[in-house]
């Protein structure tokens, strides 16, 4: 904001000043992504700078951060994008606000239970996204809605697997409910994340009453074919959001190979990390130690 003040006070360096604003409110952006002022800004200079292209990837960008599927942008290509950008940003933050606590305060049951329905169809893949509906979502079971919370946070977390602070928080809301078996499966999924963090070991030494002298839960894990029913879903909620062209005929094609090999090349040769981490992981809990090698590969891409 200061550069763009000084823009405009010195005539003689008003495209240097302006520069040097684009410059730091990009930088801004990429800093804190959930300050709205930061993208109005941003948005502001674009379009005194005459750059229709720049407004429109703004746009483009903002969308992705909101979930939104950025195609939809493509159907405003014959809308004046520097006459229409700060109308079109300041629309998408009144209906989508980037702030949670202004979000949820917005909320009523008919919204909220539209926020359900669209959270299933969006992309989280995008860890701006990510952050922003995991946030909204925090707000959501703070508010007393756990079940909804338990829902909705599954498909972030299948977009998004290696996002082992959303899971651990689901492993202890499961944990304090009573669910042992949810509990450590979460628990399950951060320590082969992250080895180092001993959390599903420490889960089963609280279980067993260990730590603290209680007397011991007779209960010696989920079954197989529960950790396997967990990992084929989560792997089938990576793809709920590819509802194009594109996601549809990779879908196809992934139906369509015949051994598990060939159906793990295809989905890192495709950039697919999350659905083959899953995938590779439901091969291991069966006892195909080959995938092993897979998971990791997988694991390094997410």
């Amino acid at each position: 904001m200061r550069f763009l003040k000084l823009s405009k006070k010195d005539i003689e360096r008003e495209m240097e000043n302006l520069a040097w604003a684009e410059q730091n409110a990009q930088q801004a952006v990429l800093y804190d992504f959930t300050d709205e002022r930061n993208w109005r800004c941003l948005a502001e200079i674009k379009k005194i700078r005459n750059d229709a292209d720049g407004m429109f990837m703004v746009l483009e960008d903002l969308f992705v951060v909101l979930g939104r599927n950025p195609e939809l942008l493509h159907q405003l290509n014959q809308i004046d994008h520097l006459e229409f950008g700060l109308e079109l940003l300041e629309a998408a933050f009144q209906s989508d606000p980037l702030d949670p606590e202004r979000w949820f305060s917005s909320l009523s049951n008919d919204t909220l239970e539209d926020f359900s329905q669209r959270c299933k169809l969006l992309d989280f893949t995008d860890q701006r996204a990510n952050v922003v509906f995991g946030r909204r979502l925090e707000r959501v079971r703070m508010a007393g809605h756990e079940d909804l919370f338990i829902d909705l946070v599954q498909y972030l977390l299948a977009h998004r697997p290696a996002n082992h602070e959303l899971w651990m928080e689901l492993g202890r809301l499961h944990e304090r409910r009573g669910d042992n078996d949810n509990a450590w499966l979460c628990y399950d999924h951060v320590q082969q994340l992250r080895p180092s963090e001993k959390v599903r070991d420490l889960f089963l030494e609280r279980l067993m009453g260990a730590m603290d002298g209680k007397e011991a839960v007779p209960w010696t894990g989920p079954e197989l074919k529960t950790r396997q029913d967990f990992l084929l879903k989560m792997q089938s909620l990576t793809g709920t959001y590819t509802d194009g062209v594109v996601g549809i005929e990779i879908v196809k094609e992934v139906n369509n190979i015949n051994t598990d090999l060939e159906k793990l090349e295809f989905l890192l040769s495709e950039g697919e990390a999350a659905e083959a981490f899953f995938f590779a992981r439901s091969l291991v809990t069966s006892g195909d130690e080959w995938a092993r090698e897979w998971m990791d590969r997988a694991k390094s891409m997410l």
